[in-house]
């Protein structure tokens, strides 16, 4: 072919950038370049997380201009120098969280945590630019990138980079034992992966909570044994009810309030564990009276989205052997160009959304 007839090399490419509290604008950036350990992938499918909306209104700070956005699946485009046992045009899923793999954090096993400082490990869309663009640099691309099985769909991968890891990560760090009971405070997205978690570590009843009917037919769908209406009932009554008098082993907190906090603590039984994926704003307190005064053995442990290739590709074979299946919470789907009317829908939960799927 002439050169002089060759298409033109691609030099920008479209991105959501936040602007300023309320406000994202799509704009044209340079193509990021992979530098010596980093790969440059062409996204083929991302989503919007409520992490997103608490960046849009302000409640987490980023910088003007970033690139948000950090559920990623694509196809790798350009790899730096020392990224071994990948090739251009393979189809990869990277986590939300990136840790180096070479940090104290990270070789003390905490991935999250990358770097020394508090969720350190989760960068796209925090510190670096994310995924709600055409193209993304991965950094530390060895540890971060995971081949997608052929035999997948981004579809049914796409979840794993975030809410499912974040949802299943909260009866992991709960240590659950098989046979425990549990209640799971709210059913958005990372609520369902949390119920979804509690079955997968063999909880023997699961309780959660839900208003929003559409909501509470998936957390049916998702594993849920009973869904009250948080509306409509006393919920730590009616835990306790459920449980003749004892309460949880185990309760997860899914929406980072107040309120379902110490809801989550009343329902507790004596040594039981509360384990907190919600994002709090503002100021969060401990009641004494639902803390047994701090002598009744309980435990909180909270937990960001485990990250690295190991993770994803353990995910992946949960999907891949059909223990799981996360398409039904992809309830939506809007080009990078309709983006902006997609976080209205996400961030006012309208037409019985639960999560967006973006194609760029």
């Amino acid at each position: 072919m002439d050169a002089t007839l060759a298409p033109p090399m691609l030099k920008t490419m479209n991105a959501l950038a936040f602007v300023r509290p309320g406000e994202v604008a799509l704009a044209k950036r340079p193509i990021p370049v992979a530098g010596a350990g980093e790969a440059v992938v062409r996204m083929t499918l991302t989503t919007i997380c409520g992490t997103d909306v608490h960046i849009l209104k302000g409640e987490y700070p980023v910088k003007s201009g970033l690139v948000i956005g950090h559920e990623l699946v694509g196809i790798v485009h350009e790899l730096g120098e020392g990224v071994t046992g990948y090739n251009v045009g393979d189809r990869v899923l990277i986590g939300a969280i990136t840790p180096c793999g070479q940090c104290h954090s990270c070789l003390s096993g905490h991935w999250a945590q990358c770097g020394n400082t508090p969720m350190g490990g989760w960068k796209f869309g925090n510190t670096i630019d994310g995924a709600q663009a055409e193209f993304v640099r991965v950094p530390a691309a060895q540890a971060n990138m995971a081949k997608i099985p052929s035999e997948l769909r981004d579809e049914e991968v796409i979840l794993l980079a975030d809410i499912a890891s974040t949802g299943f990560s909260a009866a992991e760090s709960a240590d659950m034992q098989l046979g425990d009971t549990v209640v799971v405070l709210a059913q958005g997205p990372i609520g369902l992966c949390a119920t979804i978690g509690a079955r997968l570590k063999g909880a023997s009843f699961i309780i959660t909570t839900e208003s929003n009917p559409v909501r509470q037919a998936m957390s049916k769908r998702m594993g849920a044994d009973v869904v009250l209406n948080p509306d409509q009932v006393d919920v730590p009554a009616e835990v306790h009810r459920l449980t003749n008098g004892q309460g949880v082993d185990v309760a997860i907190e899914a929406l980072g309030t107040q309120g379902t906090f110490e809801t989550a603590l009343r329902t507790l039984r004596p040594g039981g564990t509360l384990s907190s994926l919600g994002v709090y704003s503002g100021k969060l307190t401990i009641p004494i009276d639902a803390f047994a005064a701090g002598i009744g053995d309980y435990r909180i442990v909270t937990t960001l989205c485990p990250g690295g290739k190991e993770r994803m590709h353990r995910l992946m074979q949960l999907v891949l052997h059909k223990r799981i299946d996360l398409t039904p919470l992809l309830t939506h789907s809007f080009s990078l160009g309709e983006i902006q009317q997609a976080y209205e829908l996400f961030a006012h939960q309208r037409d019985g959304v639960l999560k967006v799927s973006i194609r760029p």
